[in-house]
């Protein structure tokens, strides 16, 4: 498999604190990648950087072969990445169909005009039907419960039909039944071509579904292997349980 990410030395400090430290790594075309570490590793800001939610201090970035030099994060969705958010990102007020369409890219002006109709109405029709959500769709999504929410962040992303879906902590405070369903979802959409790249603290929900993992400790790799190799790792069993 190729590499569909390329990530190489990225930098990023917070005044005294250096969150990414010469970061490294790739994510393979066809994978279900994970990034795990140690709170306060590196992990979402990692995230943050190679989506432009923040800047790099330096390093570089390359995505399906092509470098990145100011990474935006909707024209990386336009080119086919897309990510979620640790806290759960949707629009309270709107209905959970809007959300939907919204992600999309769509202008506020143009969402306000033409409200969700026609081409767009289908699409997160059939999105919310494969999440579990249809009946929910004229609902404000302020009114979904928790883990709801997490399921359309998760449907929406996949309206403007990415490659590749960056997933900060999909399973973080959601119960046991919801963390199956999130883990089915994914499965099912990486059998339909999507690679991905998933942030997680649940390490059984990690182990069984993603390979290779990626192990972040102080801002840098110190291990990407196999699922077993991984948890065998003497650097990766230092990082969680050293001083």
């Amino acid at each position: 498999m190729s590499a569909l990410l390329a990530v190489e030395g990225l930098t990023k400090s917070f005044g005294g604190v250096r969150a990414l430290d010469e970061c490294s790594f790739e994510v393979a075309e066809g994978s279900v990648s994970a990034l795990i570490g140690p709170n306060g590793s590196g992990k979402t800001t990692a995230f943050n950087v190679i989506t432009g939610y923040q800047p790099a201090d330096a390093g570089r970035l390359a995505f399906r072969g092509r470098a990145v030099r100011r990474p935006d994060p909707c024209r990386l969705q336009r080119l086919g990445l897309a990510r979620t958010f640790q806290q759960t990102r949707v629009f309270p007020g709107l209905t959970a169909a809007e959300n939907v369409v919204l992600a999309r890219s769509q202008s506020w002006a143009g969402l306000l005009r033409r409200r969700v109709s026609g081409p767009d109405r289908r699409r997160a029709g059939d999105l919310l039907d494969e999440f579990g959500l249809a009946a929910y769709a004229d609902m404000p999504a302020g009114r979904l419960s928790y883990g709801q929410r997490k399921l359309l962040e998760f449907a929406s992303v996949l309206m403007a039909d990415p490659l590749l879906v960056l997933l900060d902590e999909p399973t973080a405070g959601i119960n046991p039944i919801m963390i199956e369903t999130m883990e089915q979802h994914i499965r099912r959409r990486h059998a339909r071509g999507v690679t991905f790249l998933i942030v997680g603290h649940e390490m059984q929900f990690v182990m069984r579904l993603c390979d290779p993992v990626i192990v972040l400790d102080h801002g840098r790799p110190i291990a990407c292997d196999a699922p077993g190799e991984v948890q065998n790792d003497p650097r990766v069993l230092d990082a969680y349980l050293g001083d």
